[in-house]
Parts: structure tokens; C-alpha cells; sequence
């Protein structure tokens, strides 16, 4: 099992069922009850005698549950919906990996009078159609007998996606969704615009995706070796896909945590509507990188935010809303009338500006600002939330200084950066973050007192997909190191990485079974490569050096 369960105590035994088994449900899991009837492939229809019972004990930690197995049945009762849901997703982990399969092989039934063109033999203790199998050909389930008493560390536990720099459909994104949900995950962070990209229709902004959302041609590589593929790259997702992507993540407990990146990294946006900017005129971006044209922060800018954080708060319930504030070069504003009239001191401070009243804007509709470390360097609105990522130390500080924060520093948390130093491995850049490196993060950094430490409200993987052109690529870079991740945010402190590996192999099957196609544990395989895609990988003092230079402005 992946999260590893705080308590776990096996017994000897299997309990087995089937399509006719019938479910008992508590008062308020009706939902986690269509989820878990839809994913076993069985109609478990309410009644008793029960197989399965679904029950909330209030007593019990709101994310937590209790899973019991034993010769009557399966029981799973949890302090919420959401402990129930999750002591479900236990439930699968401890079926056979082939259960998680939609169907199998030779399932399907024949026509009448005449057998299935190439049906395969029923698999051993398989009795045939009408007895242990559903109507879509899929068998009793057996589950060993275990008595599991579990609830996670930390009550954020995040991935962010990253689909500005290239965009993700639908379709992809739900199943990002499901895998991180199964793994326990709680938070999904999309990073929906950039100076590569706008994924957001807004109303009365119709260029930003008749031009934002499309860029002519995409960097093949790090950005050193300058390299592009000549093909246009675009897409953008409508009110109602963003909705559905919402309410899809709701079932399964998952928040989605929205951020619109201001007031840097607006390249695409300034393309689309030109008067935002200072004075750039181009299109959207096409290398990688950080662009230096920003909003000009004019009335007019600061009313198009305003009505961006509108519609994102419409479709996105989560308290939380991303407005990035990461790497905004001040060079456009060095004339910024707005430096006088609103009497700062230079152009260094209009970032602080700028934020505070977009966290006002927020506020006034009951959410907060969730945002990069670089906020540290400007004043943090009060209630924001800070996402770390610039190595360890600003997740140090802001816990220090009483602001809660997500911990993801990039040399434990950034799942674009390579994962070995074989030569296959698929745009080699960053510092070498291997399964192991990622296994012994742990979100409260050493040397934090404990009223210190309840200020990091968890942890956080960032999926960054610069190098990444499709949900295949995406899959190799993100597992099974998320595997890893997942246990250091649910499980209790402390690591045992050999007997996370064993279970680690009996885990890559049922990945297998759901179709993610993981990095082997053995390493690359030939077509992950990608040669006409050149890395550029950095070595760990380097990077650590280059953090310490980035995050001196926090040091002062």
C-alpha cells in the first residue's frame, strides 16, 4: 500500500466478493458509494446482508479511517466523507492489480450461437458468465484480511500541473486527478497562464485565447541550444470544461487550486491585448525562460486582473486563488507613472503594491492569496499562503514569521528535473532528483519549533511542463516519484527506503493495470529518450549557490 497506513495489523485469511455482493451505505456517502461502485465494475446494490459497509464515526480525524477485513465482510468507516473515500482507495490498492482494470481479456460475451472470435480460456477460478462474474465480465474480488487504522500528517498535500506551457485536454487532466487521488493526494495547484500560454477563456477578454492561448512554434529543449520544432502549439479550456473539471476533482475530494501568474509572466496575455504591457508588441512566446514584459499596472491592467480574479472565483470554489507573483523582472517599470503617484520609493516596490490590492479584491469575495516565495520579499497579505520553492530556506523564514506555507523547494519537489544521469533519460535538466531524493523529503524543515512547524500546512510536487509535450511524458516524469511524495505528506515522519521499495514493486502493477506509463525503476527505456530535445543539466552545489543568490532579497 502506497501511502503507507499509520497502523496496519494482517491476519491470515481472504474475504471474497462478487457482482451480487451488496453495499451499506452511512447517512452523506451516497457519492463516495456511486465512486466506489463505478471503479470496482460492480452494481453493489444497498441491502444486507452487507459485503461492504460505508459508515462516518465523527470521533475519528476528519481525513481518517479505520478499514477492517475479516470473514463477514469489509467494513470502512472514516471521520468524514473524505476518510471514507480514502480508506476506499485503500480497498483497491489491497485488490489484485487486475481489478483495477476496467475489464479483461476475453470478457466480453459472444454473440448468440457461436463463441467469441479468439476469446482466451477463463482464468483459473473463474466459473463463467452468470456465476462470479458482473455482466461486463469482471470476477469476484478477493481481499486479504487486515485490520488498517490510518490518517494522514499533513492536510495539504499537493501536485501543481503545469498546462501553460503545454496544454493538457480534458481527458488528460481528469486522469491526472484520479492518479493523484489514488495516491491520496488532496490538492490539485493548475498553473493555467504564462508568457507561453493562456488556458482561460474570460469574459469581455475574447483575444486572450484567440491569441493568447496559441504560440507559432515550441522550444525543442533547454533553452541553451535554441532549438524549436516549427509546429503552432495551443488550446485553451472553456467555462464549462474548467467546471467540469472542478466538480470532477470534488468527487473525489480533490480541491483545484487556480492561479492566473501577475503581474509577470503575462507575455501571452500582453500579445493578446497590447495596452496591458509597456510598450511590447510581439506575440506569445515561443523559448523558454523568463519573459521581462509585464503588466504596466495602469487602470486599465489592474481592472483586467480584476475581472480575470472574478471569473476564476466564479468557477473555482477553493478559498485559495493563485496569482503567482514568482520572477517579475522590474525593468519595464523603471518610468511607471505609478511610482509617483502612489508615492513608492522605485520601481522595486510596485510588485507589493500590486498584490496588496489584488489580495484586497480577493478578499472582499472571501478568498485569499495563495502565491510564490517572492511574495517574502514584498509583504505578504495577510491570510496569504506562500508556496516555497526557492530551496529550503523560505519555507523556513515564513514559518518563522508566522505565515502558512507549502513547502515544495525545487531540489526535493520539481518533478521536471531529471531523475538519474543515464543518457536516455528524456531533456535532461536541473539538479538529479532521483526516487530516493524525493522519498526523503519531509515538508517541516529541521530547526522549527513545533508552534513554528504548524505553520507548513504540508507539501507540494510541481509538475513544470516546459519539457513535457504530451500525458505520456508527463506520466514518466511524475511516477513513481509521486509515489514517493505521496508517502511524505500522508504517512508518519520517518522513512525506510528498502521497505518502501518492496512495496514500491508490488505497487508498479496496479500502475501498470491503470496505464501510467512510470520511469522502470531500472531506468529509461529507449523510446523515452529524446534526443532532438536537449537537456542541460546543473549539478546541486551549483544550484544551491544560485538559490542563495536568489533568495538574498529574503535574507535582508
Amino acid at each position: 500500500m502506497i501511502p503507507r497506513p499509520a497502523r496496519v495489523r494482517r491476519d491470515s485469511g481472504t474475504f471474497t466478493f462478487g457482482p451480487d455482493a451488496r453495499l451499506s451505505l452511512g447517512e452523506g456517502l451516497d457519492g463516495v458509494g456511486a465512486w466506489l461502485r463505478g471503479e470496482l465494475g460492480f452494481p453493489l446494490h444497498s441491502g444486507e446482508p452487507a459485503a461492504v459497509r460505508l459508515a462516518v464515526d465523527p470521533g475519528l480525524p476528519g481525513e481518517g479511517y479505520a478499514l477492517r477485513v475479516a470473514a463477514d465482510g469489509i467494513s470502512i468507516t472514516g471521520g468524514s466523507a473524505a476518510g471514507v473515500f480514502y480508506g476506499a482507495q485503500t480497498l483497491r490498492q489491497l485488490l489484485p492489480p487486475a481489478a483495477l482494470r476496467r475489464s479483461r481479456p476475453g470478457a466480453l460475451p459472444a454473440p448468440p450461437g457461436r463463441p467469441a472470435p479468439g476469446a482466451l480460456p477463463a482464468p483459473p477460478g473463474h466459473s463463467g458468465p452468470g456465476t462470479a462474474a458482473s455482466p461486463d465480465g469482471v470476477g469476484a474480488r478477493p481481499v486479504p484480511f487486515v485490520d488498517i487504522s490510518d490518517s494522514p500528517r499533513f492536510g495539504w498535500r499537493g501536485v501543481m500541473l503545469d498546462v501553460a506551457r503545454h496544454f493538457m485536454p480534458v481527458a488528460d487532466v481528469l486522469r491526472f486527478v484520479d492518479l493523484a487521488a489514488f495516491h491520496k493526494l488532496n490538492v490539485v495547484h493548475l498553473h493555467l497562464t504564462d508568457d507561453q500560454g493562456w488556458r482561460i477563456e474570460v469574459p469581455g477578454w475574447p483575444r486572450l485565447t484567440s491569441v493568447g492561448a496559441w504560440r507559432s512554434e515550441t522550444m525543442l529543449g533547454s533553452r541553451v541550444h535554441g532549438r524549436y520544432d516549427g509546429r503552432p502549439h495551443g488550446g485553451f479550456y472553456t467555462a464549462d470544461d474548467l467546471r467540469q473539471i472542478v466538480a470532477y476533482a470534488a468527487e473525489r475530494f480533490v480541491t483545484v487550486v487556480p492561479e492566473v501568474d501577475m503581474p509577470g509572466h503575462m507575455q501571452a496575455a500582453i500579445a493578446a491585448y497590447p495596452s496591458l504591457g509597456n510598450g511590447y508588441d510581439g506575440p506569445v512566446r515561443t523559448g523558454w525562460g523568463i519573459s521581462t514584459h509585464v503588466l504596466n499596472l495602469s487602470a486599465e491592467s489592474l481592472a483586467f486582473c480584476r475581472d480575470v480574479l472574478s471569473f476564476v472565483c466564479e468557477i473555482f470554489p477553493s478559498q485559495l486563488i493563485g496569482i503567482g507573483g514568482d520572477e517579475c523582472p522590474a525593468d519595464e517599470w523603471a518610468d511607471s507613472p505609478v511610482i509617483a503617484r502612489e508615492g513608492l520609493a522605485g520601481p522595486a516596490e510596485l510588485q507589493g503594491w500590486f498584490t496588496g490590492r489584488m489580495a484586497s479584491f480577493l478578499a472582499e469575495r472571501g478568498r485569499r492569496v495563495f502565491g510564490w516565495d517572492e511574495l517574502l520579499a514584498y509583504g505578504v497579505p495577510a491570510n496569504a499562503v506562500i508556496a516555497a520553492w526557492r530551496g529550503v530556506p523560505p519555507t523556513v523564514m515564513a514559518a518563522r514569521a508566522g505565515i502558512l506555507v507549502v513547502s515544495c523547494p525545487d531540489i526535493s519537489c520539481y518533478l521536471d528535473y531529471r531523475q538519474s544521469d543515464d543518457p536516455g533519460e528524456p531533456t535532461p535538466v536541473g539538479t538529479r532528483l532521483t526516487l530516493a531524493d524525493v522519498y526523503g523529503f519531509d515538508p517541516v524543515p529541521p530547526g522549527l519549533s513545533a508552534e513554528e512547524a504548524a505553520n507548513v500546512l504540508g507539501g507540494q510536487v510541481n509538475v513544470w511542463t516546459e519539457h513535457m509535450e504530451s500525458a505520456r511524458r508527463v506520466d514518466y516524469m511524475t511516477y513513481p516519484r509521486l509515489c514517493a511524495f505521496a508517502e511524505t505528506v500522508w504517512s508518519p515522519a520517518g522513512r525506510d527506503l528498502p521497505e518502501f521499495q518492496a512495496r514500491l514493486a508490488e505497487h508498479l502493477p496496479r500502475l501498470d493495470a491503470l496505464g501510467v506509463n512510470y520511469r522502470p525503476p531500472a531506468g529509461p527505456r529507449p523510446e523515452d529518450a529524446r534526443p532532438g530535445a536537449p537537456g542541460h543539466p546543473r549539478s546541486l552545489p551549483d544550484r544551491l549557490a544560485e538559490l542563495h543568490r536568489m533568495t538574498a532579497d529574503l535574507r535582508r
